[in-house]
């Protein structure tokens, strides 16, 4: 019996019994519980589709912008054979390991095959180191023609990729070379484990069991945005054989989480040490005291919907709702729709020019704002739903990144982000 079937055996009539319906407060240990957020606040089935389809249609399919920046256009994904397609940072003009992730995952999600086959095709032909100390896994950014930047790695994209693999082997079944996406997943993870069997540089630690920021460089810190306990228990299954190694990912994961935040305002940093306080990159000055690993800025907002998605899927616990909570708490206090997108992880804003170019905050943070809803307990938890709803979908320069976040949010916050092949989505006859 092939890994995905043992994934499409275990739970179904649980899984199915609780999708898009409830608050998620109780403990589901098996998996398949997805928080239908919309629902809650009051959005019909219909309005929430329609929704979710035009931020598809825009992002993947809207107006490609003019060159040379691109910079007034809506879509971040680009065609560029009938096989083969790369979404970019449209403001760097180049593609990361991330977004593609990302975007595999939501065409996943959404049932698009041709757009996830063709990031895929893009990402196994240009992105994927064939040798070395860390191969198997990602060059972090290229350009948009595949040229490698930098063979560096950045974890979470390997992540990411991994579980939308992982996921359309169950929801589409496994096809021939690159499109034997159980075997792809396969290789990548166990990669995260055994490079040094090899001579070559774990993406795990094997100390801590977290994630490495980032081989095959600087090793001796990690990223709480990096940190995904709601894949780590997929991957266990995907990978039978480093179940344990898993195991010990979860607990270490969810234990930098509770660290990583500050207890008075929810608030975690860039980049962290194992211990998940805060931590300053090799490259940034020490007189700078608003560095980026530091304070809270974009890698810090998906440490929101990292803890909640885990809860999601695999049930509430007392301290996610704890941190839910404090992190809702210092947002209603700066206002649900006015507070500032980048702060010190005490609660002040950053200065010179850092809060300057979203109006008033960027799309991304309001995204990964809304999933705290998930298992927070506070009277106004729906709030952050709400004005998510009435956020655009981004466009212009700065549209990758929040554009991303958005659609994922979307997702979270529908219970439409699903464990395909794990609990029986692909037998409920889902398309």
């Amino acid at each position: 019996m092939t890994a995905v079937a043992v994934l499409a055996s275990g739970a179904t009539a649980q899984a199915a019994s609780t999708r898009g319906h409830g608050s998620g407060r109780n403990a589901n240990a098996q998996g398949g519980h997805y928080v239908n957020l919309f629902d809650q606040a009051g959005y019909s089935h219909k309005a929430v589709k329609t929704k979710i389809e035009a931020a598809w249609d825009q992002l993947f399919h809207g107006d490609p912008g003019t060159a040379p920046d691109y910079f007034d256009g809506q879509s971040i994904y680009y065609q560029v054979s009938p096989d083969m397609a790369y979404v970019t940072d449209v403001a760097n003009h180049d593609v990361r390991t991330e977004g593609i992730g990302y975007a595999m995952m939501i065409a996943l999600q959404l049932g698009k095959k041709h757009e996830f086959d063709s990031l895929w095709n893009f990402a196994k032909t240009n992105m994927q180191l064939q040798s070395g100390p860390t191969k198997h896994f990602f060059a972090w950014h290229t350009r948009i023609d595949g040229t490698v930047i930098d063979t560096g790695i950045a974890p979470d994209g390997d992540e990411w990729i991994a579980a939308a693999l992982a996921f359309a082997a169950g929801r589409w079944g496994n096809g021939d070379g690159i499109y034997d996406y159980e075997a792809e997943a396969k290789q990548i993870l166990r990669a995260m484990w055994h490079q040094s069997d090899t001579g070559g540089v774990d993406m795990f630690d094997r100390t801590t069991y977290l994630p490495r920021f980032s081989p095959p460089g600087v090793n001796d810190f990690s990223d709480a945005s990096y940190v995904l306990p709601a894949f780590y228990r997929v991957f266990a299954k995907v990978v039978p054989e480093d179940a344990k190694l898993w195991g010990k990912a979860v607990v270490a994961g969810e234990q930098m989480l509770q660290k990583a935040y500050n207890p008075s305002t929810g608030l975690a940093s860039s980049y962290a040490n194992f211990d998940g306080t805060p931590r300053r990159a090799p490259w940034e000055s020490p007189a700078d005291s608003e560095a980026y690993g530091i304070t809270f800025q974009e890698d810090a907002w998906r440490v929101i919907a990292n803890v909640n998605l885990d809860a999601s899927w695999w049930g509430v616990k007392p301290w996610q709702t704890k941190y839910s909570n404090t992190l809702e708490s210092f947002f209603l206090k700066q206002g649900v729709s006015t507070y500032v997108s980048r702060y010190q992880v005490d609660g002040t804003p950053l200065k010179g020019g850092q809060n300057t170019y979203e109006p008033p905050h960027a799309e991304g943070l309001v995204a990964m704002n809304s999933t705290s809803a998930i298992t927070a307990t506070n009277p106004a938890r729906l709030d952050f739903v709400r004005d998510f709803w009435q956020t655009p979908v981004p466009t212009g320069r700065a549209r990758y990144y929040d554009g991303m976040l958005y659609l994922l949010g979307m997702l979270y916050d529908s219970g439409n982000f699903r464990m395909w092949g794990v609990h029986g989505d692909r037998a409920s006859g889902r398309s």
